[in-house]
């Protein structure tokens, strides 16, 4: 999104060090503020001070990713997704400063509720100011918000002998980044009026998946309270599963004869050019590309596989949603009700086709209902649209409040009960209401439209 050139700004003191904002019209607004540094393939340090006073009025960097230099606009499926939320907005990519995070709060916060997100992107992509990534309609609410940027791709996936020596553990610098974020959050958010003993993750896609993997570990147990994963609850097919750390080391010393890198040194030295040119070439050798940028099991962040670990999950309040044209939306629903009614969590299906063009409800157009930015949006919202963001928002803060979505003048919402039916939170257009998941129709929107893929 873009903010005026113009903007009134405000003077902030902090443990960190003094640091410069922005007044909205919602509140205040410290942008690309750094938690953590971190060298290349090397875990991060969280920022416990800056020199000088922090100007925080403007976007910070992202990590340098593959769309960055090979932005393949040729695709339609990324034309789609840049299109939707990328659209007239300039990023910049840099690894040294990249650890950053993006706060919204009331302007006379005070131990409000706290709700971090954390984008998707497929785990190689992505940052924390697309279009739909602003804290505006929450802290109008009462509600703090932290949106944070981690590594991702071969910056945050690639895995080497050499870092298991080093660190004693291999991988996951994108999850352990969201990790550090959290617990930066959690140490440093009531100087920015939030709870740090009401925290509540939420996540769409790959970042739904992250938020999964964090809820899985007893050490993360009192980070947070509360987990919000939208097109990404649940536990996946085993083929989508994460792998053991040494199981990736073959494809990571083929990328590295294929960037003509030597010793691991080499490629720690190696420019961003050779980095993504190097992930281009190995696309067009390989096709399990995927599945190997993403987190692997390391035996500290993911201690054993996720099939055995999802069976005692941290004892939380859940929240999962799904669309009715979603990345594999049956088995998307599937996951996630299955895992709602496990945990008692609340699950919604998003059942409103977006306006402006015959894609249905894709994946993750109900992000913008979610945090309330819908007029940023080109496609036709109207009042029914906003309506139903309203409901969604309203919904989202109470959840952030005290665990439960309900609230005088909303549509009860009853919680996934082991032993009867699947029932969820259907948001149509003509009202929201509980029934029963949409199998069918998911099934003949999966096989009819598939789903563009950011």
């Amino acid at each position: 999104m873009e903010y005026p050139s113009a903007f009134e700004t405000i003077s902030y003191s902090t443990s960190l060090g003094e640091l410069v904002g922005r007044r909205t019209a919602s509140g205040l607004a410290f942008l690309g503020v750094p938690y953590a540094r971190a060298e290349r393939f090397c875990y991060a340090e969280p920022v416990e001070h800056w020199d000088g006073t922090l100007h925080a009025t403007t976007f910070g960097a992202a990590c340098p990713q593959n769309r960055g230099w090979h932005p393949h606009l040729e695709n339609p499926e990324r034309l789609f997704y840049y299109k939707e939320f990328r659209d007239g907005i300039e990023f910049h990519y840099d690894e040294a400063t990249c650890l950053n995070c993006n706060i919204y709060t009331p302007v006379h916060a005070e131990k409000c509720p706290v709700v971090i997100f954390i984008h998707g992107g497929g785990f190689d992509s992505g940052m924390n100011c697309e279009d739909p990534f602003d804290g505006s309609a929450l802290a109008e609410r009462g509600v703090v918000s932290v949106f944070i940027n981690y590594r991702v791709g071969v910056l945050g996936y690639l895995t080497h002998e050499a870092i298991q020596k080093q660190f004693g553990r291999d991988g996951n610098f994108g999850l352990d980044d969201q990790l550090t974020a959290i617990r930066w959050v959690k140490a440093h958010i009531q100087e920015f009026g939030g709870d740090p003993d009401n925290i509540t993750l939420m996540g769409q896609s790959a970042g739904a998946i992250s938020i999964q993997y964090l809820c899985l570990h007893p050490q993360n147990k009192d980070l947070f309270r509360r987990a919000v994963m939208l097109s990404g609850g649940g536990l996946f097919p085993q083929f989508a599963l994460p792998r053991r750390a040494e199981d990736t080391h073959a494809y990571w010393l083929r990328f590295m004869e294929l960037a003509g890198c030597k010793t691991f040194d080499e490629l720690k030295a190696a420019s961003c050019n050779t980095l993504f040119g190097t992930v281009e070439a190995i696309k067009a050798e390989r096709k399990d590309n995927t599945y190997h940028n993403m987190p692997v099991i390391d035996g500290c962040l993911l201690p054993a596989p996720v099939d055995e670990l999802i069976r005692t999950p941290l004892p939380l309040d859940y929240w999962i949603g799904y669309t009715n044209t979603d990345m594999y939306a049956p088995i998307m629903a599937y996951i996630g009700d299955r895992f709602a009614k496990q945990n008692g969590g609340y699950v919604y299906c998003f059942d409103i086709d977006a306006p402006g063009d015959d894609n249905r409800a894709f994946h993750s157009s109900d992000l913008r209902y979610m945090l309330g930015m819908l007029s940023t949006s080109w496609r036709p919202y109207d009042e029914h649209d906003r309506a139903a963001s309203e409901t969604m928002l309203s919904y989202l803060c109470n959840f952030a409040r005290t665990g439960n979505p309900n609230g005088a003048g909303l549509p009860t919402w009853e919680p996934a009960k082991r032993g009867i039916g699947t029932r969820v939170l259907r948001i149509c257009r003509d009202g929201v209401r509980m029934g029963r998941p949409p199998y069918g129709k998911l099934v003949r929107n999966f096989l009819q439209k598939g789903a563009p893929k950011a």
